[in-house]
């Protein structure tokens, strides 16, 4: 029996659920165990005033620690670039678009003065960025509880990720997938990590078999380049890579909170850390310091 830790999220669950039903086609039996984390308990507090690293991940982490759980199932863009000792990101399996989305009105839509939802400091950045006069408002809350808030008229727009709106059955709702030219999504957005323990017991055995080389490629460069930054998912850092004939093509972005001043750049290569690595020391040099540097003292 493989104990499989989650948040009590729809998405979280969802994504649980996804990761037992891979398991099961290997033969394993699982039972899911709801964690409730730091992150979950303060939904109407600004992530970015708690510090967000780690806040939607801490108390899994733990109790796969203390051997309560087996494996602990998170979105890949909430896991900070690292992650305590003794545990390792086992599997990243296929993954599901990263783009962000609007839902509500599509970008030619949205007028000066249109009020837009986020609670990405990073989302908000790049939307102020693009000089249209958007008011961008903080939207807290579970991607349900956020489709009401627009549904209920406190927004005109919202922006979420395409890939829980899909695995949500709620892909009807997306208005537009906005390229990453405009809006560069988290690292590892649309990834899902699947941690267990280091110990090369069992569970890693059997998780290390989800793994996607593909995604863990992207996701590996992706985090590379967000740890050569020292940035976290509260900072305006966007990343995104893709996989073309083996070569690893990574677009990085680093913006000031009222989207002021942005600055983008990108790398190529096939070792995801040296790829990562060497965007992020080109985005610092670029101006990027000055822009992290009071965000992330």
């Amino acid at each position: 029996m493989i104990v499989i830790g989650s948040r009590g999220s729809a998405l979280a669950l969802w994504q649980a659920r996804h990761v037992a039903g891979l398991l099961q086609a290997l033969g394993e039996e699982t039972r899911l165990e709801i964690i409730k984390t730091t992150g979950d308990k303060m939904q109407e507090v600004s992530l970015v005033v708690e510090g967000g690293k780690g806040l939607f991940t801490k108390e899994i982490e733990e109790a796969l620690l203390a051997r309560s759980i087996d494996v602990a199932v998170h979105s890949m863009k909430d896991v900070p670039t690292e992650i305590p000792s003794g545990l390792t990101i086992a599997a990243i399996p296929q993954r599901e678009d990263p783009l962000d989305a609007l839902v509500g009105c599509s970008l030619d839509e949205l007028k000066p003065g249109s009020r837009v939802g986020t609670s990405s400091p990073r989302r908000a950045s790049q939307l102020h960025a693009l000089e249209r006069g958007l008011v961008i408002e903080t939207l807290r809350g579970n991607v349900d509880t956020r489709l009401r808030k627009l549904d209920q008229g406190q927004h005109d727009a919202i922006v979420l990720a395409a890939a829980g709106l899909r695995r949500l059955g709620w892909e009807a709702r997306i208005r537009e997938l906005i390229p990453p030219g405009v809006m560069c999504p988290a690292a590892g957005q649309g990834a899902l990590a699947i941690e267990t323990r280091d110990d090369g017991g069992h569970a890693w055995n059997i998780v290390r078999k989800l793994d996607d080389p593909a995604a863990r490629l992207e996701v590996e460069a992706e985090r590379a380049l967000l740890k050569a930054l020292g940035g976290g998912c509260q900072v305006p850092i966007g990343a995104h890579a893709r996989v073309q004939d083996g070569v690893i093509r990574l677009i990085g972005v680093v913006a000031t909170p009222g989207g002021s001043r942005l600055i983008r750049s990108e790398a190529a290569g096939t070792e995801p850390e040296r790829v990562g690595a060497e965007l992020g020391a080109r985005l610092l040099q670029q101006g990027a310091r000055e822009i992290l540097q009071p965000l992330t003292a």
